[in-house]
């Protein structure tokens, strides 16, 4: 039984809102899950996991997104330039005609029903972490962005990490939901002919790759080939996928809207 008292128990798949994704992953992220998000330094990681997080909440599910990198109102700012489709720093400067503020009003309207839960994530501590997922009713969707954020420096980095991860597997089954993490890549992968993302490009920080249920991993080859006119393109890998298959989907991204589109849409 659930916290509202239904009866009826919670479908174990949470969608994406990215619909050949979910088609990839047999119907969306699985509840008890570890879903790695990986990818180079400023692919979109972040605006990725967000969007995800929008989208489930947006069909219904609940959902949470924890920062370590940002602060909640920044969060905000960002799903309204998501959903509004317009510049992030138009909306900071307030450089808005009519028609902009009326797509900003009617973002705010809709975000009022259909926005995750945004926090900030405590420095060094998953067992804040693990509060703060708690305090959520009947959640099923946790983004964990920014796992650099629970490193203290009392023991090497990797080990640090590692741990964490092992802490953050363990509350997605403990508390029976799905969890993306977004991990760094940690080794180098512009000197290769090919930089799209393998699963040892975790390099050293292997513990993703071992304790992940899937990994998804975020490309997008205008960072590598600035001038073959491929602005927007992105791919998004499953690299791991305890569940079913691996390969990947084809996503287009609005940088100046941080928005992601899923190309069959």
């Amino acid at each position: 039984m659930r916290t509202d008292g239904s009866l009826t128990a919670p479908p174990r798949e949470v969608p994406t809102g990215f619909p050949s994704a979910d088609k990839l992953l047999g119907g969306g992220l699985r509840r008890g899950d570890l879903i790695v998000l990986t990818g180079d330094v400023a692919v979109g990681k972040s605006a990725l996991a967000l969007a995800m997080a929008l989208r489930a909440s947006a069909a219904g599910r609940t959902a949470l997104f924890v920062s370590g990198e940002t602060t909640p109102d920044r969060l905000l700012e960002r799903l309204v330039a998501m959903q509004s489709r317009l510049s992030l720093d138009d909306l900071r400067r307030g450089t808005l005609d009519d028609e902009s503020r009326a797509a900003v009003g009617a973002a705010a309207f809709a975000l009022r029903a259909n926005a995750p839960a945004l926090e900030r994530m405590a420095s060094g501590n998953t067992v804040e972490l693990a509060d703060t997922l708690r305090r959520v009713p009947d959640l099923e969707l946790a983004v964990v962005d920014g796992l650099a954020t629970l490193v203290t420096g009392n023991r090497a980095r990797d080990e640090e990490m590692s741990a964490s991860m092992t802490a953050i597997k363990r509350l997605a089954v403990e508390l029976d939901i799905a969890i993306i993490l977004t991990v760094p890549l940690s080794d180098a992968t512009r000197s290769r002919p090919d930089p799209r993302p393998v699963l040892t490009d975790l390099g050293a920080l292997g513990t993703p790759a071992q304790l992940a249920d899937v990994v998804l991993a975020l490309f997008r080859e205008e960072m590598y080939q600035a001038d073959r006119g491929i602005e927007g393109a992105a791919e998004l890998h499953v690299l791991k996928n305890r569940h079913g298959p691996t390969g990947w989907v084809d996503l287009y991204f609005y940088q100046n809207w941080l928005r992601f589109e899923d190309v069959a849409e």
